[in-house]
């Protein structure tokens, strides 16, 4: 049995439609989920012979379950651009791994692939607010593309993967694999399909607009901490909204603090001026991580958030 694990975002989805339009697997199971859940491993049983695709997770969040399933003879390639700590070397075991600040899960599969299918990995760039490496993959492309349609079905399809669980999402992320991936490019999807990129796209304008009119814990020249409301809008709107904080303010680093129970989730944006820190700080905390530029915690404690901002201050001020 065959395993296609990815996270449920834009650079997740557009990695694996890469791969799999290059190398079919239609009988692999798909495992996947919200954003935040990336310890994805731990639902695939190991099978001996088996092949298990992990895309666009953090290795070290799923350490173990690597060695379990490598224990159990399946071969396991693992891609992803976050911090990944020590990587063991097995047999079994194909990595292809960078946490450089401007490359993405996305980007990693277009080299592998030699290019073959670039327009996917635009998607993929644009989705994680990667747009100068976007640009970069266009620019090598053979033919003209409508640029702003490909970043917006990037960002539409990354804003798609927040909440905090899939009834938050307005397509839970298999499905809309599963749907994106019948088309040869974005391009055809977009002219075919256009009922899926209206819906996003229409959700996304709508739950932007209600982001704007947020309170401002903090806000200087260095750092912007936002607050949102315990709503499943402020949830599906967090990451990118601080994407879209990151692009008007590239100086400045910004945190967006979505109410829970109990707490908040976080999503950090490091600055696009000095794309580093963000997992830095966000690691300093029990459920934190992710990358250099962008990182988040799944539950930051209410008493904690006082040392939260220090900790923003301290990397960036």
């Amino acid at each position: 049995m065959d395993y296609d694990v990815f996270n449920g975002d834009a650079d997740g989805i557009c990695a694996l439609i890469q791969l799999r339009r290059a190398d079919p697997r239609p009988n692999a199971e798909l495992v996947t989920g919200v954003k935040r859940d990336i310890q994805l491993l731990e639902r695939v049983p190991g099978v001996a012979g088996g092949q298990v695709t992990a895309l666009d997770i953090s290795f070290d969040k799923n350490r173990d379950h690597v060695s379990r399933l490598l224990d159990a003879d399946a071969k396991v390639f693992f891609c992803d651009h976050h911090f990944a700590g020590d990587i063991p070397q097995h047999p079994l075991l194909d990595v292809l791994i960078s946490p450089a600040p401007e490359v993405c899960t996305s980007a990693l599969i277009n080299g592998r692939l030699r290019g073959r299918f670039t327009e996917w990995a635009c998607v993929g760039a644009f989705g994680d607010n990667f747009d100068s490496t976007a640009d970069k993959l266009i620019e090598n492309l053979d033919i003209t593309v409508d640029r702003d349609a490909l970043r917006q079905l990037g960002v539409c399809v990354n804003y798609n993967a927040y909440g905090a669980s899939l009834s938050d999402l307005h397509f839970a992320p298999a499905e809309l694999y599963q749907r994106m991936a019948q088309f040869d490019t974005p391009s055809v999807l977009i002219e075919e399909d256009g009922a899926l990129f209206e819906t996003l796209t229409d959700a996304y304008t709508q739950d932007m607009h209600a982001a704007n009119t947020a309170p401002r814990a903090v806000e200087d020249d260095d750092i912007a901490v936002i607050s949102l409301p315990d709503a499943a809008w402020a949830r599906r709107v967090s990451g990118v909204y601080g994407n879209d904080l990151a692009n008007q303010s590239p100086g400045r680093a910004h945190a967006v603090l979505t109410d829970i129970e109990g707490g908040y989730l976080v999503s950090v944006r490091a600055p696009l001026n000095n794309r580093s820190g963000a997992d830095a700080v966000c690691r300093q905390f029990e459920t934190g991580g992710g990358r250099a530029a962008a990182a988040g915690i799944n539950k930051l404690p209410h008493a904690e958030l006082g040392r939260f901002i220090d900790a923003l201050r301290a990397q960036w001020s």
